[in-house]
């Protein structure tokens, strides 16, 4: 990266690292009016989302009546998903949780998820992705030198999750996802992570042998076929509560033992090493510029004290050598290609082929619908 002076938002801490940022006359950026305008619109952590959520449960038991599971939850091991697997069993919903092992489990997450499901009593599938095609796409991403390299990891995740959906006839599924920690994303740092086109002409150029076991979700899958033929839907239950991250780990950590990672996604070791190290590294990406800026947003951090989280070293340098040396080791590449792999050009993904095109013309459809029908169509969202 080209050292260059940067500006920063006056009320969050996302600055100019994010090339598509833009400030008001008061130096206020536009995540920041963006989640005043449109985000926070989505969000409701106080009694009216008490009362939403209940109505939400409600439709999942009733749909999951006389059926073994009446949701599938998603369970990374990390705190979000661990934090809703006890307010899940607390309302007393029937979940199917999945994991999907691709490789990186930290054993401290493999602790935690054990300790999750044993407190609450759920049934846990664990589908371990195939190894040599997730090695594969990983060395595939990092030859294409693009940000996004925890795509396969996350296409995978989801993917399994659809599937497990469908193939137990369960129309909900649950998700960690929450606007309280996760309300700034910067786009222009990342494409979508369920665009299997573009993750298929990645590897396409870049990979050494077939997918054959590595599960996808189609554009159309996505968009048509799980939403409105199999009446599925992925609800965030975390946006319905006052949901703080500190009080969750504290939880956490007296109803079963869980243990913190001490930073965000520390569950999985790849994301750990890209977060920390190659994105800021090649890209000049720090993913907790998003992460505390969400947290300034929702209430939950001072800027001053974001701006001294960011002084602090992303790494110890000895922690880091360490995770370098089973990152190659895992992937079977030596440390000069790992440095290569850092020092090459960066590339786009929109450089290759992406499922914009249609995402755009599927907004279009939509749109036309709502002007001929005169009703609010909200399930491609």
């Amino acid at each position: 990266m080209i050292a260059r002076q940067l500006k920063t938002c006056t009320r969050c801490v996302m600055d100019t690292t994010d090339p598509a940022i833009v400030f008001d006359a008061n130096g206020v950026c536009n995540h920041c009016l963006e989640f005043d305008t449109v985000t926070r619109t989505h969000w409701f952590p106080g009694e009216e989302g008490a009362q939403r959520w209940r109505t939400i449960a409600d439709q999942v038991r009733e749909d999951g009546r006389g059926k073994e599971y009446d949701c599938i939850l998603g369970l990374s091991g990390g705190v979000d998903s661990s934090y809703l697997a006890l307010k899940v069993r607390e309302w007393g919903l029937r979940p199917l949780v999945v994991h999907v092992d691709a490789g990186w489990n930290s054993e401290l997450a493999v602790g935690n998820i054990e300790k999750i499901v044993k407190h609450c009593g759920f049934d846990l599938h664990t589908h371990v992705v195939d190894w040599e095609e997730m090695r594969d796409l990983h060395l595939a991403y990092l030859r294409a030198g693009v940000a996004n390299q925890d795509v396969p990891q996350d296409h995978a995740f989801f993917a399994n999750l659809y599937h497990f959906a469908t193939s137990n006839g369960v129309r909900t599924v649950l998700s960690g996802g929450n606007i309280a920690t996760e309300a700034i994303f910067p786009k222009a740092w990342h494409g979508a992570a369920m665009d299997a086109i573009n993750l298929k002409a990645i590897h396409h150029r870049y990979g050494e042998r077939s997918l054959r076991q590595y599960r996808t979700v189609s554009f159309f899958e996505y968009y048509i076929w799980y939403p409105l033929v199999k009446k599925m839907r992925a609800v965030r239950p975390l946006n319905y509560m006052p949901f703080n991250k500190e009080i969750a780990i504290s939880e956490l950590e007296q109803a079963c033992g869980w243990r913190s990672y001490g930073r965000k996604h520390g569950e999985s070791l790849f994301t750990k090493l890209f977060q920390n190290y190659y994105l800021p590294i090649k890209f000049g990406y720090d993913k907790r510029k998003p992460h505390l800026s969400s947290l300034i947003v929702s209430g939950q951090m001072t800027r001053d004290d974001a701006l001294l989280k960011l002084a602090e070293p992303l790494y110890d340098a000895e922690e880091l050598e360490i995770d370098i040396a089973y990152f190659c080791k895992k992937l079977r590449i030596s440390r000069v290609q790992f440095e290569e792999f850092i020092a090459a050009p960066g590339h786009h993904h929109t450089e290759f082929p992406t499922w914009d095109g249609q995402y755009r013309r599927l907004k279009q459809a939509q749109r036309f619908i709502e002007r001929f029908t005169g009703r609010r169509v909200n399930v491609y969202s």
